[in-house]
């Protein structure tokens, strides 16, 4: 698909006048002394992570399905986000992708992922790093499904020991999320992903037998492992998890990542919240519960059960416990929507119009 001549050609001339000083602007993120922002190390200016999911194409393909044959196109996208106002770049890698073996990294991928930190840094895009994906069933290998919980432990630690290894020097990560949407649900499962969402896999469980212990028990002992991998190549970026919002320990249900009870060891928290129109006081009462102390990111949010104007509001009174927003893009700009067809574009145009004005507003001070 053609791209937008105008979006190009804007990021072209900005990039001709600010490519050498946004790669040396670009500075490590670390938690601001307050314990509720973030800010760029050298200069404490502060940093708002207002961004994308890049998580998958306008056709639905993961970024590993076309960025080895089709470079020039995740080049135009970061372009276009750039455009939009966007900070950060929330990138999901699949596991099945970067691991060979139990042990033993995928090293065209580990290339690749170099690559990309370096259009990351070229653009001045930060990059929210999301690990482990599983989101196409048939990219998952029959090895790794196989392996028991301590093995498959194991070979996730291994997974971000390479991904930090590789990432460790750069600044363009912001941070790296251990997995998207984890869950430690009671009960004997024999599948490891949860159901599927439009044919993708968001949702994984990381035991499929918690047995006598508590599932807040075995989020943090998975989550204290992994960083642990992390911290052996990197002890810089940030690092989190990206909790669905029925992680609080509340009546209904629960992934058993309780942020009062997991989150030592994570930088800060990142919680996926979609407001509902149904439920006006629902989507705030839900982030009130993951303000536990730390920096809080909505890693997720869009119109999907509310109105524009609905989610404008959320996200003006979520400014009062929440220091980033990451929404998504899909490989097609405003312009490209043009009239939409189907009441799909036309939400996705609206959230894109929104993102640029909010963008404008979401500027440091």
């Amino acid at each position: 698909m053609l791209k937008s001549f105008l979006y190009i050609l804007l990021f072209t001339a900005h990039l001709i006048s600010a490519e050498a000083a946004a790669i040396a602007d670009m500075d490590f993120i670390r938690v601001g002394d307050d314990k509720k922002t973030f800010v760029h190390e050298t200069t404490k200016q502060r940093y708002i992570p207002f961004g994308f999911n890049y998580d998958h194409d306008e056709t639905g393909r993961l970024l590993e399905d076309y960025w080895l044959d089709e470079w020039k196109k995740v080049e135009e996208d970061f372009a276009e986000m750039k455009a939009l106002g966007a900070t950060v770049v929330r990138i999901h890698i699949q596991f099945g992708k970067f691991m060979k073996s139990e042990t033993k990294p995928d090293e065209t991928s580990l290339k690749q992922l170099e690559k990309l930190l370096m259009l990351a840094e070229k653009t001045g895009l930060y990059l929210d790093l999301t690990g482990l994906g599983c989101y196409h069933k048939k990219d998952v290998p029959p090895w790794y499904d196989a392996l028991d919980e301590a093995a498959r432990w194991k070979a996730q630690a291994a997974f971000w020991e390479a991904v930090a290894k590789t990432c460790a020097k750069s600044p363009a990560i912001f941070c790296y999320d251990l997995m998207n949407e984890p869950v430690a649900a009671g009960g004997k499962r024999t599948d490891w992903l949860a159901g599927a969402f439009g044919g993708k896999h968001f949702v994984q469980f990381i035991s499929l037998d918690l047995g006598t212990r508590k599932n807040h028990e075995v989020a943090k002992a998975w989550i204290d492992q992994l960083v642990a991998a992390i911290r052996k190549h990197d002890k810089k970026h940030l690092i989190t998890v990206g909790m669905v919002d029925w992680s609080l320990d509340r009546p209904g249900l629960k992934s058993g990542f309780f942020p009062d009870k997991v989150a030592d060891n994570l930088d800060f928290i990142a919680v996926h919240i979609y407001p509902e129109s149904k439920k006006p006081d629902h989507a705030m009462e839900t982030l009130k519960g993951f303000d536990i102390g730390k920096p809080i990111i909505i890693e997720e949010i869009f119109p999907l059960k509310c109105s524009i104007e609905e989610l404008s509001k959320f996200i003006d009174d979520s400014k009062a416990h929440a220091t980033g927003w990451i929404g998504f893009y899909w490989g097609r700009t405003i312009e490209e929507y043009g009239d939409a067809k189907t009441f799909g574009e036309a939400v996705t145009k609206a959230w894109l119009e929104l993102f640029v004005k909010k963008a404008k507003e979401m500027q440091p001070e």
